[in-house]
């Protein structure tokens, strides 16, 4: 099958990137869906700063690549050995692919998946091989999805089916967005209806993680510099809004405290304003060289927890079907998050749009 496809061939972190387009879009191979796999025609993907630190370095990765991680889309073939999902139904796919079998997989305690991470690494999916031709040489795939493309191949473990009711847009978020924001608070800060919560930084996944805490009872203050961030956060239900500065200035101390933002700075801000015997969330993914700094004495002393959270530090098919419900039931208005619709051809003006901070999430919404 022949497609469209937004292709990084190289890291490209010259700007504008409007200007330098470091993303191509053109036709790419896309092969068929080999045993336990599924073939998705993509309605909706979303734009996440993971897919900008992709292409500036800030990840390293292989290339070339098709990117995008976080789409939603219908189901129009199914590989051998899939019987659990059927041609039509409508899936959300995950951005970290679980193979279902190893210690990490099966054992009491979430861990992630090591195969999973090796062959997202290697740009293969879970079972090996890739996918995706371009002018007959194989090209990678991104995370074990590439929703950049009109059509993808992926690991049936990465498609989660959701309700026809959900909006693919709404739907697409759910795979990163909601996944990893809503697993910050839910499954690695164990927040409670009690608890007084801050949000650091107003992505998409900060303000998610503001939108689920909020959902969940909890008082939530949002922390960013910029003053449409903290409109927005106030309109998915964040409680405060506050720069950083005043944040620190005021002198209040949070339960918990998320961080989204991806820079050391604002980790050690967010160690600060979490009070004692509290708990400290980071989501935010800086450079792999970066280093922080923070008193080894204060984490025994004041009882603190500094925890990374990825994928959500859950089930993603049970956090994402919680995460559903909620969205039909009024309970989180995920529709607020989405700045902006574009088509992949608008992919290297978006890029600029997220480096400036001037959106949460930008969607790209496909017409075949």
């Amino acid at each position: 099958m022949i497609a469209k496809g937004a292709v990084l061939n190289s890291v490209h972190n010259q700007q504008p990137f409007a200007e330098h387009r470091p993303l191509t879009v053109c036709d790419i191979e896309i092969g068929d869906p080999q045993p336990g796999e599924l073939l998705v025609k993509m309605e909706a993907a979303g734009l996440c700063h993971s897919d900008l630190s992709r292409v500036n370095g800030d990840r390293v990765g292989v290339a070339p690549v098709v990117l995008g991680h976080e789409g939603c889309g219908r189901v129009v073939a199914v590989g051998g050995g899939v019987d659990d999902i059927t041609i039509g139904d409508k899936v959300a796919l995950v951005f970290h692919t679980r193979c279902g079998e190893c210690d990490a997989c099966t054992g009491a305690r979430w861990s992630l998946c090591p195969t999973g991470l090796s062959t997202a690494a290697s740009g293969e999916l879970l079972r090996g091989g890739r996918r995706l031709r371009l002018d007959g040489q194989e090209i990678s795939h991104h995370a074990g999805a590439s929703v950049f493309a009109e059509y993808a191949v992926v690991d049936r473990r990465t498609a989660v089916i959701i309700p026809d009711a959900i909006p693919s847009p709404v739907g697409a978020l759910l795979g990163c967005a909601l996944l990893t924001g809503g697993g910050a608070v839910l499954n690695a800060g164990q927040v409670a209806a009690s608890d007084d919560v801050a949000v650091v930084g107003l992505g998409g996944v900060g303000l998610a993680a503001a939108m689920v805490a909020a959902g969940r009872g909890a008082r939530v203050t949002a922390i960013d510099l910029l003053e449409a961030k903290l409109d927005m956060a106030l309109s998915v239900g964040a409680h405060h809004t506050m720069t950083p500065d005043q944040a620190h200035a005021c002198g209040h101390k949070f339960d918990v405290v998320i961080e989204a933002v991806g820079r050391t700075q604002a980790l050690e801000a967010a160690v600060t304003l979490t009070r004692v015997g509290g708990r400290t969330v980071t989501v935010g993914l800086p450079h792999p060289s970066a280093q922080i700094s923070v008193s080894a004495a204060a984490l025994v002393l004041e009882a603190r927890s500094l925890v990374g959270s990825y994928l959500g530090s859950g089930d993603p098919a049970a956090d994402i079907a919680e995460y559903a419900e909620m969205y039909l039931r009024g309970d989180l208005p995920v529709d607020k998050l989405i700045s902006q619709h574009i088509h992949l051809d608008d992919l290297n003006e978006a890029l600029d749009s997220l480096t400036a901070g001037e959106v949460a999430r930008q969607v790209v919404v496909f017409d075949h």
